[in-house]
């Protein structure tokens, strides 16, 4: 089946909330994805990302705007007339079906005939890496088998668009990674349009082509993971993806779209990006952590700071340091090349002008 694509045109989404009345939980989304594109949707708990899938896969109406996947409006359809497949966050097998009639259910309900329904299932049992477990029960299943049994009878049924609800959610850290990878293989596999919901930053890096970040119900920023951990729009979408760290700086002058601000006594030309600073100006100042270059406190030019704690995470080590009265979380990705620093130890830190960041609050909009 030919990949198509979704749009979601100004939709909204109020609950009635028997203490706090009415809630928004989506407020005037709007974003496409492109036909045979992996998307996600990002954001904490409560921000209105599962909402929104619910609505693409018709479990909710919403109460405002269009959903379209292809060139057809679905807005007022029902979920069973839309086609999608849609894999739930806790699986929802059914505990007395076998893994045949669990995936075959789908095409039951549409009425194909025994034989087709068979070649369907075993294709599909051998897509997913199951096959020979046709007669085992969910029960007898470890959680990655059943989620990959989940998958096959979304994808079984040749659905034009596929929805993953945190799928991996109830799966152990090692299981998560392997399982995101094989979302991901499928998906590319089946070349089909998808949209994933997850509040891991991690996971939703991993296997999307785009990602869109969700806060208070509305889209605060959509890219790739590198634009969005690299040039991220605002300080939430900076705090929300990866570490980073927050400093105080003051604005001394602007030269087009170069400024020069003071940080810890120490004066850095850095990109404006697209804020609006003002010369005097007090503003909040961005920096990942692997970006912080440690040395030794007598290289000429290092700003002296202290080892506060040492955590080694093997392949990385991450450090706290006291930095004139502010706490900074550093990183180091090769501490042969870099050296080891213990705790109490004296360091020096540089920063990278070109790693410094002006990010400003985004303003809400009606």
């Amino acid at each position: 089946m030919e990949a198509v694509k979704i749009r979601l045109e100004n939709i909204s989404k109020t609950f009635l909330h028997r203490v706090k009345g009415e809630v928004s939980a989506v407020n005037q989304v709007s974003f496409d994805v492109q036909p045979g594109e992996f998307l996600t949707m990002l954001g904490p708990s409560g921000c209105g990302k599962t909402t929104t899938l619910r609505m693409i896969a018709g479990f909710e109406r919403p109460d405002k705007g269009r959903i379209f996947i292809g060139e057809e409006d679905v807005t007022d359809l029902m979920a069973n007339q839309r086609n999608i497949g849609f894999v739930f966050q806790n699986y929802a097998l059914f505990p007395h079906l076998s893994v045949f009639e669990n995936v075959a259910y789908g095409l039951k309900v549409k009425g194909m005939e025994r034989t087709p329904i068979e070649k369907s299932v075993t294709d599909v049992l051998n897509l997913v890496g199951l096959k020979g477990f046709e007669r085992q029960f969910p029960h007898q299943l470890s959680g990655g088998e059943q989620q990959r049994v989940a998958l096959a009878r979304a994808v079984v049924i040749q659905p034009r668009v596929l929805l993953f609800d945190e799928p991996l959610s109830n799966l152990d850290a090692k299981l998560r990674v392997y399982m995101r990878g094989e979302i991901r293989r499928l998906q590319k596999t089946l070349s089909i349009t998808a949209v994933y919901v997850t509040h891991d930053q991690e996971e939703a890096m991993a296997v999307s082509d785009h990602i869109a970040v969700m806060n208070e119900g509305r889209i605060i920023q959509i890219g790739t993971a590198e634009q969005l951990y690299l040039k991220p729009d605002s300080p939430f979408v900076a705090q929300f993806i990866g570490k980073i760290n927050v400093f105080p700086a003051e604005i001394k002058a602007i030269a087009n779209n170069q400024v020069t601000l003071q940080l810890f006594k120490k004066e850095y030309q850095v990109s404006r990006g697209s804020h609006h600073v003002k010369s005097g100006e007090k503003i909040n100042i961005f920096v990942r952590p692997e970006t912080i270059i440690l040395t030794e406190p007598s290289d000429e030019g290092a700003l002296k700071a202290t080892i506060v704690e040492r955590v080694f995470l093997g392949e990385k080590v991450d450090y706290l340091i006291q930095l004139d009265g502010h706490l900074v979380n550093a990183t180091s990705y090769d501490p042969l090349r870099q050296g080891s620093f213990s705790p109490n130890q004296e360091v020096g830190i540089r920063f990278h002008p070109e790693a410094i960041q002006i990010l400003k609050e985004e303003r809400k909009r009606d």
